[in-house]
């Protein structure tokens, strides 16, 4: 006997072998058959889905989850277009806070909405007494006032209390690290606005580190969520390379850092497991500190890396020596060009052909970068929505000739480079049936066209989120696809994105979402 069969839906299945069914089983979370395989058994449950469109769980291969559910719960200034404005919130939040001295956090700055950045002088007007810090939108610096400042170590650079990348993570690290029942509660905030938009499983983009971590102990904070049901979609984790240490392993295992106990890709359980070793090579281009060949327009600068290169590559080669999936933050094209040496390196010395190493972002990737890709077997776990939110932006800072480059999708596919879809959030929007709208229409929210011809189709588009998220995850086998044997995420769609007009996309209703055959979430627009 069947526990549940779904019924009157048409099911795209991104299975080549079964593309299309009007019927589903599940048992015991699994998918058990398509079609006449599953009508005649008896079933628990029958559920009439009164001819709705159900596609795979739609698969997120990169964000940030605890950021997304603090950020859910901490006053924004996003929107704001005057420095007065902004200043005035903050003032309030710091009135509001009451505690002597106490830190006094605020989300959504970003200085293209203010035509300029804020400083330290002007937050110090308004912080009375306290330690203000404000998080850049993109996650890649932050503005700190005066009483910040001055705890910094000596040599610490910013301009005006703006600090980027190294500089903002000391900023950071002068905080207490969040405890564990605070970040399981976080978790477990943006966990639910994930389901609500569709998604699954995700890839968890970079625990523990100096950028992006909350806490020493950042992994046990997922445990207990886990514990507490309070994770109810499958989340990969992917470890901050800063993590690793070196260790005095056996000279066979040809293992020169690793996490303690030698944790690596792999570990864990269908719900919560270790994913990628993250590597940071570079910043954002929302913060211009994404690594390029030839300066931003209009500035003189060209972004900047993370460290010394040698020290960069050392890293990925010591990463992929140790038996890591390596996912690689690239945004800028030189510093791929630095990822794509050292993985080629790494390769070349100590060959491991399913590794499935990723670059993450792959936001400016150049023509002659292509085939290299192609040739090292490197996805590409790409962000539409940045584009979609910040691509008029991002085009004028790139120039006529490089814009086309931006966020690729065409040029990827046609090299034969695995096209993953991801959202980064809470940096831009989660949504992947936006993302899908974008990669096919290619066209920002104001309307511009970047990039018109890295268009690529619907079905290549929900690929990205389904099959090659999974693959991209080392999930192939159990998510991906609604093909029996399966696990039975899915998702319930008010409309066939592949039916509707592509400006449609987007607004499609989610009306369900089942993880391991139980419903877990839905939302309406």
């Amino acid at each position: 006997m069947l526990c549940t069969r779904l019924t009157n839906a048409r099911f795209v299945t991104m299975d080549p072998a079964h593309p299309v069914a009007r019927e589903l089983g599940i048992w015991q979370g699994r998918i058990v058959g398509l079609d006449d395989a599953v009508t005649s058994l008896p079933a628990r449950e029958v559920i009439d889905l009164q001819g709705a469109t159900v596609l795979p769980g739609f698969i997120d291969a990169h964000v940030h989850l605890a950021w997304t559910g603090f950020k859910e719960n901490t006053v924004s200034i996003a929107g704001r277009t005057r420095i007065e404005d902004v200043l005035a919130v903050v003032e309030e939040t710091v009135t509001r806070r009451g505690e002597p001295a106490a830190w006094v956090s605020v989300a959504g700055y970003d200085q293209r909405a203010l035509g300029r950045h804020l400083t330290a002088a002007e937050l110090d007007r308004v912080s009375h007494g306290h330690k203000v810090f404000l998080l850049h939108d993109s996650g890649h610096g932050c503005l700190v006032n005066s009483a910040v400042l001055a705890l910094l170590p000596a040599g610490i650079p910013h301009d005006n209390g703006f600090l980027v990348e190294g500089a903002m993570g000391a900023a950071r690290a002068l905080r207490l690290p969040y405890s564990q029942q605070e970040l399981a509660e976080a978790i477990g905030r943006a966990a639910r606005t994930c389901l609500a938009e569709g998604v699954t499983a995700c890839a968890e983009a970079g625990i523990g580190g100096a950028l992006f971590g909350h806490s020493p102990v950042e992994l046990g904070a997922y445990q207990l969520a886990h514990e507490q049901d309070l994770l109810p979609l499958r989340v990969q984790l992917m470890v901050s390379a800063d993590r690793l240490r070196p260790v005095a392993a056996h000279g066979s295992d040809g293992i020169p850092r690793a996490l303690d106990l030698g944790l690596r890709t792999g570990f864990g359980d269908d719900r919560l497991s270790l994913g990628a070793l993250k590597i940071y090579t570079d910043g954002g281009m929302m913060a211009r500190t994404a690594a390029l060949t030839d300066p931003y327009e209009g500035l003189d600068h060209a972004g900047q890396l993370q460290d010394d290169p040698d020290a960069l590559a050392d890293t990925i080669v010591d990463g992929h020596r140790a038996g890591w999936q390596l996912a690689v933050h690239a945004i800028g094209d030189r510093a791929a060009d630095l990822a794509l040496d050292a993985l080629e390196r790494a390769q070349r010395h100590w060959p491991r052909p399913r590794a499935r190493h990723r670059i993450e972002h792959a936001g400016l990737i150049r023509p002659d970068q292509l085939p290299r890709f192609a040739r090292l077997g490197v996805s590409a776990v790409v962000q539409p929505n940045f584009l979609r939110r910040f691509g008029d932006d991002y085009a004028a800072i790139m120039g006529k000739g490089r814009a086309p480059w931006l966020y690729r999708g065409r040029a990827f596919l046609d090299h034969g480079i695995p096209l993953v879809g991801s959202s980064d959030r809470p940096v831009a929007d989660g949504s992947p049936l936006r993302a899908v709208q974008f990669m096919v229409e290619r066209a920002s929210e104001s309307g511009q066209m970047i990039g018109p011809d890295e268009g690529i189709t619907v079905d290549e588009a929900l690929r990205a989120y389904t099959v090659a998220g999974a693959r991209a995850c080392h999930w192939e086998d159990d998510l991906g696809s609604l093909t029996p044997g399966k696990r039975a995420d899915l998702v319930v769609l008010g409309d066939d994105p592949r039916r509707v007009d592509p400006s449609r996309i987007g607004d499609i209703e989610v009306a369900a979402t089942y993880v391991g055959g139980s419903e877990a979430g839905g939302r309406t627009p």
